[in-house]
């Protein structure tokens, strides 16, 4: 269930809930969350007794609460449930489990924010159900105690070692995503049942803090060691070397400590922060374009799913009261955030070219909820306009250009490709994460307004151009790998390797602008190689700068030598509007080119609905510019000005079709009508 894997998830005030939804009064008939799909998923099963698992009042309540997996549209309209794996008949069981830890954390969560913004007793009762699956999992004594069992057969028997393998193997041998995902639900557990239930709510807390002690002794016991990933630091301390895996666990622990949690949670807490925040890199020319990088052992990969890094470190700040965690989290918004928008959205894999561009409800909520946490942070409006553009995926505003969610059923899609191909299963993971969307939406009804805006108009951003469509001349070849995956990177398919004087020419497409010039190379310790770059423009040569492809540090823990990375060129690194051709030479050894990424100076994305239109403009641009961005509707535009750390610094209003926009270096422009 985890997904690395798949690779081909002054003071701050608290005057404000953490991630939480809005109170009981603000639920309306109109509200967007439909717990029926999340409700026909779950089950209870009564275990067998097996050494080292328990549960709250077992002997008096035999039954616990599970999730199904998976789930199949059958002809006659109800889903079929499903479990993870080949189906065995004969023994009624799957080569994984029919439930796992990884999705019962994940519901109890949706049930606890329901409960606690609805007062439903519904999702009272199945939270405290799930929690006590969700215990009966973890490991209560022995050496892996605290650490969680990820897979459960239909009849209560635990699997730990599945099949597929994942590690680690058995899964409560040491930390995983699954315990990560557990703490995230025991803290917002203990939270919500601490004067509901006194009793269980120490129960809840004696788990939780086993769960605290199993990573202090396996994790922190490392805090404030660094490994070198390519020549770069990267904390050591993280969860399955994961900022993505920590950040959830990061959850609850705020919840957690906010509710009164111990000194440990406290401690761990902090320095699960600091780790997520040492992963923030590059800025707006260079990759990854301010993102918190979701894993330390590469430099090149940042996926949708489970990119919660910034939600982590905007509820820490505040739990905190330690600003210092805030800067990488806004960058996240800020910077990184429109970009993503703007050149396709939050894709399954960017690592570094967008070789998945599908896109998943675990990506997609993943964003909402961070940029809504930044948002509640810092006071600043702006993220939570994005979060409604990101949120309109499920509206609509998506590839396939029909909605992912649908309200009158509770269910949304499995996940839709890159060309537009829709997944129509609708399996625990993306019921989860479209309800935790909604909750969010229904507790944000401005956000939620912008989110019903589920066209596509426009969508002016980056794109890739492959080495493999370049002219090579001087030696230069194509070379296919026999995997395009390296263990910490992916190339886009084949790439160009270019021996010393060979030369590559790419046909530029045209465009209405300057663009900023990211060559995808691979970087080796050692290596001679360079590439100077320019632009041919009406038979003129312009330079672009110069790539040293040796210009990366040691291999470290990094699972592959060298480093596949975007890398900006020394020099203008742009292109003008007008080019019509770009042209690598190298010199001094050979040089692997994978692609290139060419980034709008500014960019654009534009999404519609019943009387509404909504502009995003982003700038890579070095001095503020002054754009027309078309804006169908009838009325007056109010155009909004953000820099670079989503603070508005304008706000002005314009008549007519298309409108005039002030986008600063580095910031984002909001255009509504």
């Amino acid at each position: 269930m985890k997904r690395r894997s798949v690779l081909l998830g002054g003071s701050l005030a608290l005057t404000a809930p953490l991630l939480a939804p809005a109170s009981a009064g603000a639920a309306t008939t109109n509200a967007l969350t439909n717990l029926s799909h999340l409700d026909h998923l779950g089950d209870r099963v009564t275990p067998p007794a097996q050494a080292g698992h328990t549960t709250y009042r077992l002997a008096d309540t035999p039954a616990v609460g599970v999730l199904w997996t998976y789930a199949e549209p059958t002809p006659d309209g109800p889903y079929r449930r499903v479990g993870g794996g080949a189906y065995d008949p004969a023994t009624d069981t799957w080569g994984q489990g029919a439930y796992n830890a990884d999705d019962i954390a994940r519901a109890a969560v949706v049930y606890l924010r329901h409960w606690r913004s609805t007062g439903a007793a519904t999702s009272r009762d199945a939270s405290y159900a799930l929690l006590r699956g969700l215990t009966y999992l973890q490991t209560a004594t022995g050496p892996n105690a605290g650490n969680v069992v990820l897979w459960m057969q239909p009849d209560g028997t635990l699997n730990p070692s599945a099949e597929p393998v994942e590690l680690p193997d058995p899964s409560d041998s040491g930390p995983s995503y699954w315990l990560a995902r557990t703490i995230w639900a025991l803290g917002e557990g203990y939270a919500a049942w601490r004067t509901a239930d006194p009793g269980f709510a120490a129960f809840l807390r004696e788990r939780l803090d086993l769960a605290v002690a199993a990573v202090e002794r396996q994790v922190l016991v490392r805090y404030g060691t660094w490994q070198v990933v390519d020549g770069e630091r990267t904390p050591g301390w993280l969860i399955a070397d994961g900022a993505d895996a920590t950040a959830e666990a990061v959850l609850g622990l705020a919840a957690y400590v906010r509710a009164g949690g111990g000194a440990g949670a406290r401690r761990a807490l902090s320095r699960f922060a600091e780790g997520i925040a040492a992963l923030s890199d590059g800025n707006v020319r260079e990759w990854p374009f301010g993102a918190v990088r979701p894993w330390a052992l590469s430099r090149s990969v940042w996926h949708a799913w489970g990119s919660q890094m910034p939600a982590a470190l905007a509820v820490a700040a505040r739990v905190l009261d330690d600003r210092r965690l805030l800067p990488a989290a806004v960058a996240d918004a800020a910077v990184f955030t429109p970009w993503l928008l703007t050149s396709g959205g939050p894709d399954n894999g960017r690592q570094p070219t967008p070789t998945d561009r599908s896109q998943i409800a675990y990506g997609v909520d993943s964003r909402v909820q961070s940029l809504l946490a930044v948002a509640d942070a810092t006071g600043r409006d702006g993220f939570r306009q994005l979060a409604g553009m990101v949120a309109a995926w499920y509206f609509g505003a998506n590839a396939a250009g029909v909605p992912g969610y649908d309200p009158t059923t509770g269910r949304t899609v499995d996940g839709i490709a890159g060309d537009g191909t829709v997944n129509r299963n609708a399996g625990a993971e993306s019921t989860i994460h479209g309800l935790l969307s909604m909750l969010a939406l229904d507790a944000h009804p401005e956000v939620a307004a912008l989110a019903r805006q589920g066209r596509i108009v426009a969508r002016v951003g980056g794109s890739t151009v492959e080495a493999e469509q370049a002219t090579l001349t001087g030696g230069a070849e194509v070379v296919t790998p026999d995997s395009t995956w390296t263990g910490e990177s992916a190339f886009s398919g084949a790439y160009a390797l270019l021996p010393a004087g060979a030369t590559a020419r790419w046909r530029l497409p045209a465009a209405d602008q300057p663009r900023l010039v990211l060559p995808v190379v691979e970087l080796r310790p050692g290596s001679r190689a360079v590439t100077r770059w320019s632009a041919s423009t009406a038979g003129r040569e312009r330079p672009v700068g110069t790539v040293r492809h040796g210009r990366v540090g040691a291999q470290g823990t990094s699972p592959a030598p060298g480093a596949l990375l975007p890398v900006t060129p020394s020099g203008p690194a742009e292109v003008p509007a007008d080019a019509a051709d770009l042209v690598a030479v190298s010199a001094g050894g050979d040089a692997v080119v994978d692609a290139v990424l060419l980034e709008p100076l500014v960019s654009r994305y534009v999404i519609a609905g019943p009387g509404s239109t909504t502009a995003l403009l982003r700038s890579a641009a070095r001095t503020p510019r002054t754009v027309p961005v078309t804006v169908p509707g009838p009325g007056t535009a109010c155009v909004e000005t953000y820099d670079a750390q989503g603070v508005r610094r304008s706000r002005t209003r314009a008549r007519g079709g298309t409108v005039p926009a002030v986008v600063l270096p580095g910031g984002f422009t909001v255009v509504r009508r």
